[in-house]
């Protein structure tokens, strides 16, 4: 199946051209099992007149820690983001699309990985050597549904992936207003100031799972001192779509 019928658009022309043109691009719709069933542009799949319609597409959310002391790297979303603007989220999130297909492929979390990748480099300037697919540690996958400013919204099936890297970081600032590193206490430090905001799926994940994990990478230190992403193979079963909506 393709695009569905019966679905709403709408005119983009009064949001920012670069954002606009993006929402061209084709998310990967699936069912509530994650099975593929077609692809959609993104503007279609965030609206929330579609999404009260059950319409789903999969997405990841990287987290990438700093090897050297375990802290995680945050980005402020820009002002220009057509969903979810200004907020604080984890490292970067997105979709694998329908439009490549290297990102279409689901064994091993093949296609997440490789947009993981991809859109690294595209927001936060991170090269894509320094972001080789087979380092992101995939964890699980939650189903959940948010509302961003009435009109849009979020309803995906999204991949949770870590990563331990030393990367460089040079924003695009169509995308990104401002990034930091941050530990435990400075993360919950920022929950607690009421100043900030944050994007439902980090909070989701924050609040159920991220800081359990990230004592488990710390606990798990190797011998070095350093954290390492890939010592979190077995925290989490990865088999199933847990359900948050």
């Amino acid at each position: 199946m393709s695009r569905p019928a019966a679905l709403a658009s709408i005119d983009l022309s009064n949001y920012d051209p670069e954002q606009s043109r993006l929402m061209d691009e084709r998310c990967i719709l699936v069912d509530e099992n994650d099975n593929d069933i077609g692809a959609a542009d993104k503007k279609t799949c965030h609206l929330m007149e579609n999404i009260n319609k059950g319409l789903l597409h999969r997405a990841f959310s990287v987290f990438v820690f700093r090897p050297s002391d375990g802290k995680l790297l945050l980005q402020q979303r820009a002002s220009e983001k057509i969903t979810f603007p200004d907020m604080w989220t984890n490292t970067c999130c997105s979709h694998p699309l329908a439009d490549f297909e290297q990102e279409k492929i689901t064994s091993r979390q093949h296609g997440v990985r490789v947009a993981a990748s991809r859109k690294l480099d595209h927001e936060l300037g991170i090269p894509q050597s320094q972001t080789p697919i087979d380092e992101f540690q995939y964890l699980t996958r939650i189903h959940y549904l948010a509302p961003s400013n009435g009109m849009w919204g979020e309803h995906e099936i999204d991949y949770i992936l870590f990563m331990t890297a030393d990367v460089t970081v040079t924003p695009n600032t169509n995308e990104i207003r401002d990034y930091k590193w941050v530990d435990k206490a400075e993360l919950q430090a920022m929950f607690d100031d009421s100043s900030n905001s944050f994007t439902p799926w980090f909070k989701l994940i924050a609040r159920d799972f991220l800081f359990g994990w990230w004592d488990d990478l710390l606990d798990r230190k190797g011998a070095d001192g350093f954290v390492f992403a890939k010592s979190l193979v077995d925290v989490a079963d990865g088999s199933t779509v847990i359900k948050m909506v």
